[in-house]
């Protein structure tokens, strides 16, 4: 057995959790209906459904809370996620040349983003992500879109093994949740083919200088946040890992158009994570900000 296979198998096992294995069992059990998709700001799946299944659907969506992407429309049942991901999406689509390109998603969480790169016909998508519950979320919509997009239940550091190269490599919301932010960004590298191309993003702080934030404990709540360079240490990290061209695409201020709580999510959301004024994190660093980069080898 290959090292990809060993580490696919063990990750398998998490489907089996006590939690999570009656739940796919279930979703092998709702309705299959006549429907289609389109991709507007919500991924949407029309189609004639009757007031039970309808009803069966919505209870079973529910169970799969908390949705962090979205949002998603599926059969009038409107799932208005934490994130409103159309925003984040806008900032990159007119950077992604994937027609007829191999294309990964890795944090691709349930699949936002890889749906809405649908309509630009790539040859292949690819989702990484070691959450059960993500492609849970993930396999609930694609029962209905029925794409060919394939999710793998595999993180980050496991992409240099992969046996499948890349055109491009979408990562977002992943780099600055990593301890070793230069070797995770090498592994993207290494999963690209000659010239791709990767979109990658970050949580920034403001400043000239080539440093980093370390935060003490959390950064706006999140305590698996390790660094928060400025843009230009940034562009160091991602020359360090192995790009030769890096290009700022994007920035934009995280506020409570793009991240909110709804009846979809469970816990605290930005709004928490803020102090009094809304201008800091809670701990009293810069509030949430990101930068989006494209990136060639």
């Amino acid at each position: 057995m290959s090292s990809i296979e060993a580490i696919l198998e063990k990750n398998s096992k998490l489907l089996d959790a006590k939690n999570i294995k009656p739940l796919f069992e279930k979703l092998d059990s709702l309705p299959l209906l006549d429907c289609e998709f389109s991709l507007k700001k919500a991924v949407e799946v029309r189609g004639d459904i009757g007031s039970f299944d309808r009803e069966v659907l919505e209870e079973f969506a529910k169970e799969l809370k908390p949705w962090r992407k979205g949002p998603f429309s599926l059969f009038d049942i409107y799932i208005d996620s934490e994130w409103d991901s159309s925003i984040k999406y806008s900032l990159i689509e007119e950077f992604l040349d994937i027609e007829d390109k191999d294309v990964a998603d890795v944090g691709c969480n349930n699949g936002y983003y890889m749906f809405q790169m649908l309509k630009k016909n790539p040859k292949s998508i690819i989702g990484f992500d070691p959450s059960a519950l993500f492609k849970l979320q993930f396999e609930l919509l694609n029962r209905y879109i029925k794409s060919d997009i394939k999710y793998e239940l595999l993180g980050i550091q496991d992409l240099p093994l992969y046996p499948k190269k890349f055109d491009l490599i979408v990562s977002l919301g992943v780099i600055y949740h990593r301890i070793d932010p230069i070797g995770a960004i090498k592994s993207l590298a290494k999963s690209l083919k000659k010239d791709g191309e990767i979109i990658v993003d970050t949580i920034y702080i403001d400043g000239d200088l080539e440093m980093a934030l370390v935060p003490k404990n959390s950064y706006a709540k999140m305590s698996n946040v390790y660094f928060v360079p400025t843009i230009n240490a940034f562009k160091n990290m991602l020359q360090k890992g192995g790009f030769r061209t890096i290009e700022l695409i994007a920035k934009k201020e995280t506020n409570s158009d793009e991240q909110r709580k709804t009846c979809w999510v469970e816990g605290n959301s930005l709004e928490d994570f803020l102090d009094s004024s809304g201008n800091l994190t809670i701990e009293g660093y810069e509030k949430p900000k990101r930068a989006y980069f494209r990136c060639r080898r």
